[in-house]
């Protein structure tokens, strides 16, 4: 593995782990060339998954993108990095297990949807918002109101 501070080719593992949930093992790393420590995970990956944008855009599936999103809708808000590490895997092998190899935005949508819905009532909002791109605060009022009618 290449250092990420210096560039150079070959790391030593220092120490490794699985994460709380076994879905990834955790490796601490050592540079012997500029003695920076860095972690690394490594996960199981079914399948290259693509992405179908709507507007006909093809991109690899980024894992990453998919937590900065979560953060973002549960920012300031009390839910523990590990949970949120365990969305972004239950999504990630949802979809893996899915059989197609193209994934429409609208279905990696509906699913952070589901799971933050069950999670935290703001940050459902919070990323309805921008999912489902409100324009005016009657949009707001229109999707909270709908929320009332939910069976809990």
């Amino acid at each position: 593995m290449r250092c990420p501070f210096c560039g150079h080719d070959d790391t030593q593992v220092k120490d490794s782990r699985p994460t709380e949930d076994n879905a990834a093992i955790r490796r601490r790393r050592y540079c012997p060339a500029c003695g920076s420590r860095f972690t690394t995970f490594e996960r199981v990956q079914l399948r290259e998954l693509t992405v179908l944008k709507s507007n006909g855009d093809k991109v690899p599936f980024d894992r990453d993108k998919l937590i900065r999103s979560l953060h973002i809708a549960l920012r300031k808000r009390p839910v523990e990095e590990e949970r949120i590490e365990r969305i972004a895997n239950g999504i990630q092998r949802r979809l893996e297990t899915l059989g197609e190899n193209e994934i429409p935005t609208k279905v990696i949508g509906e699913m952070v949807m589901d799971n933050l819905a069950d999670l935290d009532p703001v940050a459902y909002v919070r990323f309805a918002s921008v999912y489902r791109n409100f324009r005016e605060a009657k949009d707001f009022e229109d999707f909270i109101g709908n929320l009332g009618g939910q069976d809990d």
